[in-house]
């Protein structure tokens, strides 16, 4: 296994309200995690962190998550206990209007890979040379193309396109995406909209085959890319490469 995870302010946002991580438990599982925060008074990084750290440091304390069944019901009561705490902590400080994240995980064990998230930061599983999106991105656009009333080349620069149907914190109870994914996969990411929202998918993945740079290298200059084209938001990326043959 190699991972690797990154985040940068971008070139337009004054500061960072992403957070990011891989971490793996004692039986060598391994959880990713991107969240997206969002905000007044910097309060967006409040939120994202909360999912990191709390979600990442009580899975690493694991000795295993078990099965399907138990990692579901995990990641769910951590997720609402999470949500729970950010909702209290905008009502604590009024000033934190706003306050919410989206997040994106992939779970990756001996046995199953899972995907889950809530918002519109994405996970992709790479195989074959070739990035699939695994998870649906909860914004009002992709709402309407899905219903038939815009299409999608409509929704790429529509001006409502960031408008989020669901994030962490904006409901008492938040429904997560649950994708149960064949483990037969090359390589996992998950990433940030500010990642997404300036490269497509085919320029990822010609950076992701290039060959005789490292899994760091390949994230670095992906981070470059869109500080080239703006970096209109921050950009966070997180990346294990489950196949030991390669860097794929």
């Amino acid at each position: 296994m190699k991972s690797f995870y990154i985040t940068d302010t971008g070139r337009v946002r004054s500061h960072n309200e992403d957070s990011v991580t891989i971490v793996k438990n004692a039986s060598s599982e391994h959880l990713m995690i991107v969240a997206d925060g969002m905000g007044g008074h910097r309060a967006g990084e409040v939120a994202s962190s909360m999912v990191v750290t709390q979600i990442g440091s009580r899975f690493q304390a694991l000795s295993t998550i078990g099965s399907k069944i138990d990692a579901v019901n995990w990641l769910k009561e951590n997720i609402n206990e999470i949500n729970t705490n950010i909702i209290k902590y905008s009502e604590e400080h009024p000033e934190s209007m706003g306050l919410g994240t989206t997040c994106v995980m992939a779970l990756l064990t001996k046995e199953f890979l899972m995907f889950v998230n809530i918002g519109d930061s994405s996970g992709f599983v790479f195989k074959n040379k070739k990035l699939q999106k695994i998870t649906k991105d909860h914004t009002l656009v992709n709402f309407l193309v899905e219903t038939g009333d815009l299409s999608e080349s409509e929704a790429i620069n529509h001006p409502k396109k960031n408008v989020l149907m669901k994030a962490l914190g904006a409901a008492d109870s938040c429904e997560l995406d649950i994708f149960d994914v064949e483990t037969d996969v090359d390589a996992i990411m998950l990433c940030s909209d500010g990642l997404t929202n300036m490269l497509t998918k085919e320029q990822i993945e010609r950076v992701l085959n290039e060959e005789e740079i490292t899994v760091e290298e390949k994230l670095i200059k992906l981070i470059k890319k869109c500080n080239v084209r703006g970096g209109q938001d921050n950009i966070s990326i997180a990346y294990l490469v489950k196949e030991s043959g390669g860097e794929a």
